[in-house]
């Protein structure tokens, strides 16, 4: 069962980590940020980086790789929203 439960939060962690890619592809092609709320990434890499503390604390791979690029991903949705900011 615990095999399973492993499978379950690698799938569960790269649906989330993978969840921005559309946005940062279209923040990337369109050079546009106006839509883009800044608190509502600012927390989530905030929790997201929480998130890869945790894994840390705990020697827990999947946590900390899955959360690691959804930080990175929004990180640089962020970055993006900032050079694109008319």
């Amino acid at each position: 069962m615990e095999e399973h439960a492993l499978y379950i939060g690698i799938a569960a962690g790269i649906c989330t980590g993978i969840s921005a890619l559309p946005q940062l592809i279209k923040l990337i092609r369109i050079r546009k940020s106006e839509d883009i709320s800044f608190w509502m990434l600012s927390i989530l890499v905030t929790g997201l980086a929480g998130w890869v503390l945790y894994g840390v604390l705990r020697n827990d791979y999947p946590l900390i790789v899955t959360n690691g690029f959804g930080f990175i991903v929004n990180a640089l949705i962020i970055v993006f929203a900032v050079r694109y900011r008319n």
